[in-house]
């Protein structure tokens, strides 16, 4: 069975509007500023923004690793694996 491109553009944008904004329920347990991006009650404490902040930063900081040793991983030969993305 072969897969189109159109329809896999299409299902990710039906999932991504289906699952990324909250419900009307979940909005009115959210504070202001996760409102209208998570589902479930908000956090409960302080801690919880702490975590959240710590899972954020490595988050960033592990995709821009990955952007950076895709693009530039200081290996000179041409079979490399990166080029077989950047052609």
């Amino acid at each position: 069975m072969k897969v189109s491109l159109k329809y896999i553009i299409t299902m990710a944008a039906v999932f991504f509007t289906i699952y990324t904004f909250a419900c009307d329920t979940c909005k009115l347990r959210q504070p202001k500023v996760t409102q209208d991006f998570t589902h479930g009650t908000g956090p409960e404490s302080d801690w919880d923004w702490f975590i959240v902040g710590i899972v954020a930063a490595i988050t960033i900081v592990a995709f821009i690793y990955s952007l950076k040793y895709l693009i530039r991983p200081g290996e000179k030969n041409k079979s490399h694996i990166k080029y077989y993305f950047l052609k």
